[in-house]
């Protein structure tokens, strides 16, 4: 445990700043390169054609929807984890590391199972069009047959975070990356001799390769070479703490599975207008992703720190973290949109040639991409705040209102009963981003969050 304890000592006393970097950089690395392969897979299936671009987009809100709420037990495990070694509590932090571990193996096989089977009428009931329904349905069932592995990987990733070890998922995250980049175009187009696969290809590149970095990760864990340890013992399922995961996690998994249930919905009102809509969607969100990876990164890192100040009951320094992660975030999230509206048609035109589509990005990029300073800058830092702080009924509140209460009623009134057209529904988009990321901000003051999770030990 002497690397935890550096570690420790260091978030808890060292400089902000500094150790925010020292523990962003591997992650902001990891989004630049998880968004580099989003884009390939972008442009590859740009190549077939709109509608094959279209599937990937298509498919994640349902496929997040069911995800989800796994993610939401990681975020519990992630808490825990971190609070016991702010407090040093390291035997505890373990024991929390194997519940979760088993946890997931467990619900991850059945979320698969439904997810399969459920997929032809959620399609269905997004009002996918037909043109794009066939090649979403063969993405999204591919990708549900991988969901056991892409869990653990959550869990294994989640962990490494909670300890300060951003480092090692990281390394494992970019290999998996490169290798879908590289199996890519392979399988897509059928080279060296093997069959033309098309987007049912771009499915399986990615589950190989998320298959792949969870039994790496699990072969670390399991052989005592990270900072947390496992053992098949381990994995014994202790129903007693499954409890404390579920108080704690299952608010984070049903926020996160509504807030992805939501997307569904925008994905039906978004598709009203039509393909040439949905697929400059899809290319500008891939793009602001891309150039918003550093922001992600650093809310990321922030959480780590968050996790164990709480833990150690350092609350004003706690804050002081927050609040310096948004004015970072704030200044990196509006250069990405300058950058976006400067470089918009060029950027467009590698991806997709298609005048119809450039056009309507333009629209995109002015009623809503101007908002993501609000999103990324200030609502993500503050979902992140109430999750690695344990509190995540705040952030499944927060998230739903962001979404249910705000986003889809607006898209859906703006768009279709007052302007009757796209510019409605991402005015709408905008206007969610604007009004959540003020009001989170006014809750993240009044500090209701600085209450650790592990009091009850």
């Amino acid at each position: 445990m002497a690397r935890v304890d550096k570690m420790r000592e260091e978030i808890l006393e060292g400089s902000i700043e500094k150790t925010l970097f020292r523990l962003a950089w591997p992650l902001i690395l990891n989004n630049l390169v998880q968004v580099l392969y989003n884009i390939t897979d972008t442009f590859w299936l740009g190549k077939i054609g709109r509608e094959a671009l279209s599937a990937p987009g298509v498919s994640w809100p349902l496929i997040g929807t069911l995800m989800n709420l796994g993610q939401g037990f990681a975020v519990a495990g992630f808490a825990f984890v971190g609070q016991y070694i702010g407090a040093k509590l390291y035997d505890k932090a373990n024991r929390a590391a194997g519940a979760l571990y088993s946890l997931l193996l467990f619900f991850a096989s059945i979320t698969a199972v439904i997810g399969f089977f459920i997929t032809p009428k959620a399609l269905e009931f997004m009002k996918v069009t037909p043109n794009v329904y066939p090649y979403a349905l063969t993405y999204v069932r591919i990708i549900f047959i991988g969901i056991p592995f892409s869990f653990t990987g959550f869990a294994f990733s989640a962990l490494m975070r909670a300890t300060g070890d951003t480092k090692t998922p990281v390394k494992i995250n970019m290999f998996t990356v490169f290798l879908n980049v590289i199996l890519d175009p392979i399988l897509i187009f059928g080279l060296f001799g093997l069959p033309k696969l098309g987007v049912a290809g771009a499915a399986i590149a990615t589950v190989f390769s998320n298959t792949l970095g969870s039994i790496i990760g699990a072969y670390l864990l399991f052989t005592r070479r990270t900072t947390i340890h496992l053992s098949l013992r381990d994995l014994k399922p202790d129903f007693e703490f499954y409890k404390r995961i579920f108080k704690v996690g299952l608010p984070a998994g049903v926020g996160q599975s509504a807030n992805s249930f939501g997307f569904v919905i925008l994905t039906r009102i978004i598709f009203g207008f039509g393909d040439v809509t949905y697929a400059a969607y899809t290319i500008t969100t891939r793009l602001v992703n891309f150039l918003t990876s550093i922001s992600r990164g650093i809310s990321m890192a922030m959480g780590t720190m968050i996790a164990q100040n709480v833990g150690a009951e350092n609350y004003k320094r706690a804050k002081r973290i927050a609040e310096r992660t948004m004015i970072v975030n704030v200044i990196i999230a509006t250069t990405a949109v300058v950058v976006i509206g400067i470089l918009r048609v060029p950027v467009f035109k590698v991806f997709l040639d298609d005048k119809a589509v450039i056009k309507e990005s333009a629209i995109v990029w002015k009623y809503f991409l101007t908002s993501v300073p609000f999103f990324n800058g200030i609502f993500v830092v503050v979902d992140n705040v109430f999750r690695a702080s344990g509190h995540t009924k705040k952030s499944m509140m927060l998230g739903i209102l962001r979404l249910w209460g705000l986003r889809i009623p607006l898209s859906y009134l703006l768009g279709y009963l007052i302007l009757g057209s796209s510019i409605g529904v991402f005015l709408g988009m905008g206007l969610s981003n604007v009004i959540a990321g003020l009001f989170g901000f006014t809750w993240f003051l009044r500090g209701t969050w600085m209450r650790r999770i592990i009091e009850e030990e």
